[in-house]
């Protein structure tokens, strides 16, 4: 891959369909997105590893050992294990799986970075789906892994998340231009004809409220109301209240 750099959200989805990504920080404070060998090398960055199974913790500790690029100061098998030895020893990077057997890791990242910091997150887990990987960036960590990297890719995401950086592995980075895309361009309500202030009456029709009890509740006269409903109805495409009702509800309306 080449060493360009694209706005995070114009070019992303190509760079993420070629392979992982790494965020950068611009002096403004926005994030760019820049291909992996970008990453700038950093002297061995101290890690903590978190899993529950030893097998892992072994085979990951030898694969940055091996590399000399990375110092391993500790382990952990447990939620709390992880967050006693990062305490303890303040490491650069915790290398941490999302699920601690029945613990939760979300909850280990989240005190992590109030706690302690200077220690960057990496997530190194099976589990790649949405939520859990938006959850552990939410809770604060900077690199989510899948356990199909190999040597080279995890050793540059320690590298890329001491360094301040933000990675997310090949396995998952292809869903990554998807959730950069800017939401100007998405529309996740189902009826995007209709307006904001008929949206707010729709979602109110779905829920099985009559004109009057919607109009109480929107603080608007009856004939506005009146008025917004027959608008919806022409834009659905129907007259008929019990349709738009179906049509709402299949769309996940009226049920907050």
């Amino acid at each position: 891959m080449g060493r360009g750099r694209g706005v995070l959200g114009e070019n992303v989805e190509q760079q993420a369909n070629a392979g992982e990504i790494t965020w950068m920080p611009d002096p403004r404070g926005r994030l760019h997105a820049a291909d992996i060998d970008a990453v700038p090398d950093v002297a061995a960055p101290t890690v903590v590893l978190a899993d529950t199974r030893p097998a892992v913790r072994r085979g990951v500790r030898s694969m940055l050992e091996r590399s000399g690029a990375v110092t391993v100061v500790g382990e952990a098998a447990t939620a709390a294990g992880a967050l006693a030895e990062t305490t303890r020893l303040r490491p650069d990077v915790l290398v941490i799986d999302v699920q601690l057997g029945g613990e939760d890791g979300i909850d280990v990242i989240s005190r992590v970075a109030r706690t302690a910091p200077g220690t960057a997150v990496l997530v190194f887990s099976e589990v790649d789906d949405d939520r859990a990987i938006t959850s552990a960036f939410h809770a604060g960590a900077r690199g989510f892994l899948g356990k199909d990297a190999g040597t080279e890719e995890i050793v540059r995401g320690v590298q890329a998340v001491a360094a301040g950086q933000a990675i997310i592995g090949k396995a998952i980075a292809g869903r990554l231009g998807a959730w950069m895309r800017p939401a100007s361009t998405l529309d996740p309500y189902p009826f995007a004809q209709l307006t904001a202030r008929e949206r707010e009456v729709l979602d109110r029709i779905a829920a099985g409220k009559s004109n009057p009890a919607i109009a109480r509740e929107l603080a608007l006269a009856p004939k506005t109301i009146s008025n917004r409903v027959s608008a919806i109805f022409t834009k659905l495409g129907t007259a008929d209240r019990a349709r738009v009702i179906v049509m709402a509800r299949d769309a996940g309306l009226g049920r907050g």
